[in-house]
């Protein structure tokens, strides 16, 4: 073949090369697209997004839709805002543990409660969390290694939760209001104190020392009012006794129906 054909060929198979890799690189994800760090994987038959030691302090935008299992964990993150997974509705598994998570809104996990079944916690600064953050939340919940204040509103958050198996005796109390408390499991803890219980009880003897003392200030101000309205009585009386007999007579008549 001369020379002149083969250049014309040659031409055609590359540009017919460059067009298929455009068209296999518009069907693959960009990986520019994820968080630096981040990567998606397919692992048994499960869509999965992997960002463990990513370096994030908050939670990537770009997480594909369609993610069944999401690793977050070994990351920088200090809280979870409302809404935080609410574009993940087939997210099965969620791992933010080792994390800095101190505080989790409500509605954090909002969208997730129909699918999700494994969400871990462990490894953070939790100290206390409203048990509405888990609301209708399915999923069995790691909540050990975190720094927690044994309280009411930690015994009303594990009422609320479904404890992934193993994990309770890692829910120890770093702090609370009773010092005997401190380093112990939270369920052996709760097995012979509640904590609820105790709270209701001081909110009632607060009410009552207020309510007595608001009674103690209407019968003492009931009685000042009586003695000087009886003192102003006499001073008049003696008033009267001072005048000629026939008005103080008149004024004494008057003041006795109105004392009356």
């Amino acid at each position: 073949m001369p020379a002149a054909e083969r250049v014309p060929l040659r031409s055609v198979t590359v540009w017919l090369l460059l067009q298929s890799l455009l068209l296999l690189a518009s069907c693959l994800p960009s990986a520019a697209a994820f968080p630096k760090g981040c990567y998606p994987s397919d692992e048994e038959g499960l869509k999965t997004f992997r960002c463990s030691n990513a370096r994030l302090t908050e939670v990537p935008r770009d997480i594909p839709n369609d993610t069944n299992k999401l690793f977050l964990d070994s990351n920088r993150i200090p809280f979870l805002p409302r809404d935080a997974f609410r574009d993940l509705p087939l997210l099965l598994e969620l791992d933010l543990s080792h994390n800095a998570i101190a505080s989790v809104e409500s509605g954090a996990f909002r969208g997730l409660a129909e699918h999700l079944h494994s969400l871990d916690l462990s490894s953070n600064r939790l100290v206390s969390v409203s048990k509405d953050a888990f609301s209708n939340l399915k999923a069995k919940v790691n909540l050990s290694n975190n720094p927690w204040l044994c309280d009411c509103r930690l015994q009303e958050l594990i009422r609320t939760v479904d404890l992934a198996a193993g994990s309770s005796g890692g829910i120890v109390c770093h702090s609370s209001a009773q010092e005997e408390h401190v380093g112990k499991a939270f369920l052996q803890v709760i097995a012979d104190t509640d904590f609820c219980n105790v709270y209701k009880k001081t909110t009632d003897i607060a009410m009552l020392v207020t309510m007595f003392g608001w009674f103690a200030m209407v019968i003492s101000y009931l009685v000042y009012y009586v003695r000087q309205n009886q003192e102003d009585a006499r001073r008049h009386l003696e008033y009267l006794k001072s005048l000629p007999s026939k008005q103080r007579r008149s004024e004494e008549s008057s003041t006795i129906s109105t004392v009356v």
